[in-house]
């Protein structure tokens, strides 16, 4: 698929838009020049279902799974996620600062949400993505560099790479080579 950001609302075309309010502005004046790439399930190791959408609307029912009871009341969103088959969900504009990478720095520059765009693949540290997940995140990073000339591929990082202490998302299943593959198949 072949993805095109409408420049009035921050939207992608032809993709299903479902409104988070866990967002706010960016910075005035700030350049988006970083995707942060994201790994996530709900209930942890478990794909599928509406948890991750419920938990980016802050309507996820903590009765529902014990799980869920631990995180009530967090608020997080990311501006895009993929599923394990492909479809890609926005939740956030990509103008605007969705809560998606907290305490974190790259390259010496904390606060990463104001300069960030955050991209949730549905998944685990351990099992492996798709090769949906992997055309489709490709395809998607190439529209955003056409877009935000900031980014390049040098600035696609993990979560785990601007938040060590904290978090071990995309993981080690997540294969980095294999994407800067597609990636460039696509760039030329």
């Amino acid at each position: 698929m072949s993805f095109a950001i409408d420049q009035a609302t921050g939207l992608l075309m032809d993709v299903l838009y479902v409104p988070s309010p866990n967002f706010d502005e960016r910075p005035e004046g700030t350049e988006i020049n970083l995707i942060v790439v994201h790994g996530i399930s709900m209930p942890p190791g478990e794909f599928g279902g509406p948890y991750i959408e419920q938990l980016f609307t802050n309507r996820l029912d903590p009765a529902e799974h014990p799980f869920f009871a631990s995180i009530e009341g967090l608020q997080v969103s990311a501006h895009v996620l993929v599923r394990r088959d492909g479809e890609v969900i926005q939740f956030v504009p990509f103008h605007r600062r969705a809560w998606h990478a907290g305490d974190s720095c790259f390259q010496e520059r904390k606060r990463c949400n104001d300069f960030s765009i955050g991209i949730e693949l549905e998944g685990t540290d351990t099992d492996p993505y798709t090769e949906a997940q992997y055309q489709q995140l490709a395809d998607l990073l190439e529209c955003l560099m056409r877009n935000y000339p900031g980014v390049t591929p040098e600035r696609i990082t993990g979560h785990s790479d601007i938040a060590p202490q904290r978090k071990t998302d995309p993981g080690p299943a997540f294969e980095w080579a294999k994407l800067h593959h597609e990636l460039a198949s696509r760039l030329g």
